[in-house]
């Protein structure tokens, strides 16, 4: 099993931050390479499209509104792996009430490529994430 985690100190209050990336379809709002989300199975399960014409599918396992934090697993996608399992966390920064840092965070089991590969896929993936945040806080 392979690992990798990100985090991005924003400059707004983590409870302006999880409005903002809370709610399970919210990816396209704050995710520039990910324009559309349909959410089905009650909201259970989002479909996402990317930018480049892919299709994910992502199931919520759990969900944490009182803890800023929720978790998925990937159920169909174009990536090499099994067993991914990512969280989304939401944290306060001490001392400043208008920052929060954002953790993404994800455990995988790569199938047919290199750990390394795989782990430098999806740490890029949640840095762009946490870079389109960071954009969508600022304008």
């Amino acid at each position: 099993m392979a690992s990798t985690s990100t985090s991005q100190v924003v400059p707004a209050s983590p409870e302006h931050v999880w409005r903002l990336i809370g709610g399970f379809g919210s990816l396209p709002d704050w995710i520039p390479t990910i324009p559309d989300c349909v959410l089905l199975e009650g909201g259970r399960v989002r479909r996402l499209t990317t930018s480049q014409g892919e299709v994910v599918i992502e199931r919520l396992v759990a969900f944490d509104a009182q803890q800023r934090s929720y978790a998925y697993t990937i159920d169909e996608s174009p990536f090499p792996i099994t067993g991914y399992l990512s969280t989304l966390r939401v944290h306060e920064v001490p001392g400043e009430k208008d920052a929060a840092e954002v953790q993404w965070s994800g455990r995988f089991v790569p199938q047919g490529v290199e750990d390394d590969d795989v782990i430098a896929l999806f740490t890029g993936i949640y840095r762009d994430g946490l870079d389109g945040l960071l954009k969508a806080l600022s304008g």
